[in-house]
């Protein structure tokens, strides 16, 4: 059973799990209308050292006090009976890519054959070694097939899944963070257009990930390990490719499109600095979204929209 895939159940539950370096959260999502809210929600500070969110390395140093530490947090929210989840990981235990082949395969071989030497290329590890879902997302400009790849390694994906099988918990879901926090994104309440471009910041204390999506699909993605003082020349940077490579390639459109709104979550990045570097590069004035803006309710300010996005992101694929 791969736990990336959302074709394993296809009922998902309205719970999820958010892990990270520091925290865990858990929520239980209700839906009214158009308008999500929080039914139950708990985080909780984890040890600085128990959870160290690696792609090649060991990421729970004590699974027993993990899950200790996760009984806690259920039973705090009131969902201790609870078994059915999804889990936002840490956006460092896994990797995600967008993969672009440079022409049509002849057969399903030919195709297998090209996506596992782009995924071993892009993954810097041997297929055998990974755990790897992939989707198939629109062509690009040029008609170019696309796929969506998410992986880790065998290994690390190993520790999460022991965890959760000693809590007796099935989790039929599993993807890293900005996976849930994209969902966000991809929803169109705000009043935005169907096709408009967006972007995530999704910042950890290892770096951040960015992802631009268009029409609710991922259109470019990038995952960058860096200090805090890089941060901001990293995002120009992606903001700059953005900007020659895709606007430029958009230039017959009859409507030219641009980043119209954005969500920035974690640390790292302020909402005022991430809007000063769109309208530096792009000219243009984005729309800053927060709890509100994309259909959350919050039932209290003490609750940190930053903690339970990604959760809460799964949370909503009950109802897709």
């Amino acid at each position: 059973m791969n736990p990336f895939s959302k074709l394993i159940n296809p009922r998902f539950p309205m719970a999820a799990v958010g892990l990270e370096r520091g925290t865990a959260s858990a929520v239980l999502l209700q839906k009214q209308r158009q308008q999500f809210s929080l039914r139950r929600a708990a985080t909780i500070t984890l040890p600085e050292a128990l959870l160290k969110p690696s792609f090649d390395e060991q990421n729970i140093s004590n699974t027993g006090e993990m899950a200790d530490a996760l009984a806690e947090l259920v039973t705090s929210a009131g969902m201790q009976r609870q078994r059915r989840w999804s889990v936002a990981l840490p956006e460092a235990a896994a990797r995600s890519l967008i993969l672009t082949l440079e022409s049509a395969t002849t057969s399903r071989s030919e195709l297998e054959e090209v996506v596992r030497w782009k995924i071993e290329r892009g993954f810097g590890a041997s297929f055998d070694e990974l755990r790897v879902s992939r989707e198939r997302l629109t062509p690009d400009a040029s008609g170019r097939p696309r796929y969506l790849a998410i992986g880790m390694r065998v290994e690390v994906l190993a520790e999460y899944e022991s965890l959760f099988d000693s809590l007796g918990w099935r989790a039929g879901l599993i993807l890293p963070r900005h996976a849930g926090e994209e969902r966000w994104l991809a929803r169109t309440g705000d009043g935005s257009r169907a096709d408009s471009d967006s972007l995530l910041i999704s910042s950890h204390a290892e770096g951040f990930t960015a992802v631009m999506l268009r029409s609710g699909q991922p259109l470019i993605m990038r995952s960058v390990m860096c200090d805090d003082e890089d941060r901001a020349d990293e995002l120009y940077r992606l903001l700059l490719f953005y900007r020659d490579r895709v606007q430029a390639g958009d230039a017959a459109l009859p409507v030219p499109r641009s980043i119209e709104r954005y969500l920035v979550t974690g640390t790292g990045f302020s909402l005022n600095s991430v809007g000063e570097v769109i309208s530096e590069t792009l000219g243009t004035e984005a729309r800053a979204l927060a709890a509100p803006d994309v259909g959350l309710r919050l039932p209290t300010a003490d609750l940190s929209f930053d903690a339970i996005a990604a959760p809460a992101g799964l949370a909503t694929l009950a109802w897709a």
